[in-house]
């Protein structure tokens, strides 16, 4: 009896011995696919990346998040136009819902675009390790057979301009929810410029570039643009000028010349667009919705309006860092008047790019900036 259970033991390890090698190599097999797959995304998402200027940042971009195309085609229901939420130089921006409910935008690289190719690279390079709470975070990326996608956090009020530009809804935007936006952007900024990793220049500062989460704090978006500069660089020049008009520094539109001067400029603009007008006309308390025009202060108004002003002097150098920013919202300490601002005039603008001037900065082509006005709409 003894021999005849040796026996069938004896049988079941014959046969159980070869099904668990087959399923232990099987299981190696996998692996190895899916570390082969991750290997092959990461090696194109190399070669997308060569030639980034900060090599830093190249090296370590390896740690985003690479997506499936499979699984941001179910998130976004294969792309449909009901999921679109807009379209710009990158692409095509889409809403997606991961199978754990998570929301999140999809900018989708269109396959003609090089200005797009750019941005990727962009913000692969810079933002992919920027952890802060007014900026948007990118989750990870996919970059599978033609495709070459971007994945964010998902902003449920969309853009500051949607709230500022419509009569509407201005209205819910009451004094203290715009001091928030004021002071979150100040404070992403500040992260950018002098406490990240990477000192970042945006470029491109504008209220279309920052969104609102679903509490309305503000998150600065669109890195396409941006440019790094080293631990000793205050500024560097360029011939090819790309950014909006409107929220441009002057010596950023002239002669090429961007820095961190730059962003406190476009910033100053973002601020005087909310009260540039009702300041003109000496109303500032407009800005206050009805229900709390008793407890907001209208001196409060009227620094943040100066502080703007500073923002956007003419000359970089009078113009204070955003950390001096940061710290002037905050009411410490008494504020300079504000010198003449760097405003131009659409004739000042063609006259500074007429073939007699003495600027040797190329002309501006209209296929490389937007334009933007200064006055509410």
């Amino acid at each position: 009896m003894r021999n005849h259970h040796l026996g069938v033991d004896a049988k079941k390890v014959r046969i159980i011995s070869p099904l668990a090698a087959g399923l232990v190599f099987l299981c190696l097999g996998v692996i190895f696919c899916i570390w082969k797959k991750k290997q092959k995304k990461a090696k194109k998402l190399n070669s997308l990346l060569k030639g980034s200027s900060h090599v830093k940042a190249q090296k370590e971009h390896l740690d985003l998040p690479l997506f499936d195309l499979r699984t941001i085609t179910c998130a976004t229901n294969n792309f449909t136009s009901t999921n679109k939420l807009g379209k710009g130089g990158f692409g095509t921006v889409y809403k997606g819902i991961l199978k754990d409910g998570q929301e999140i935008a999809v900018k989708r690289l269109s396959k003609t675009s090089r200005q797009g190719l750019s941005e990727f690279k962009n913000e692969v390079t810079y933002i992919a390790k920027l952890q802060h709470r007014n900026l948007v975070k990118l989750l990870g990326c996919c970059i599978e057979t033609d495709e070459i996608m971007l994945i964010y956090e998902f902003m449920p009020n969309k853009s500051l301009d949607y709230f500022i530009f419509d009569a509407t809804l201005s209205k819910i935007l009451d004094w203290p929810k715009r001091y928030n936006i004021i002071n979150g952007i100040a404070r992403g900024l500040q992260y950018l410029h002098q406490d990240s990793r990477l000192r970042i220049i945006h470029r491109d500062l504008k209220v279309g570039n920052v969104l609102l989460d679903q509490d309305m704090n503000p998150k600065i978006s669109d890195f396409g643009l941006a440019r790094c500069f080293g631990e000793d660089q205050t500024e560097a020049n360029t011939k090819k000028v790309v950014g909006t008009y409107g929220y441009m520094s002057p010596e950023y539109q002239v002669d090429g010349i961007y820095s961190v001067k730059s962003d406190v400029f476009s910033f100053g603009v973002m601020v005087l667009e909310i009260a540039w007008r009702l300041h003109q006309e000496g109303r500032s308390l407009e800005l206050i919705a009805e229900p709390a025009k008793v407890s907001c202060s209208q001196s409060e108004i009227l620094q943040t309006i100066q502080v703007a002003l500073l923002c956007v002097q003419r000359s970089p150098e009078d113009r204070p860092s955003m950390s001096s920013v940061v710290l002037m919202m905050s009411g410490a300490g008494s504020l300079p008047l504000p010198k003449q601002p760097g405003f131009f005039t659409e004739r000042e603008l063609v006259e500074a790019n007429a073939p007699s001037s003495q600027s040797n900065f190329r002309p501006f082509s209209p296929n490389e900036l937007t334009l933007s006005s200064l006055d509410p709409r």
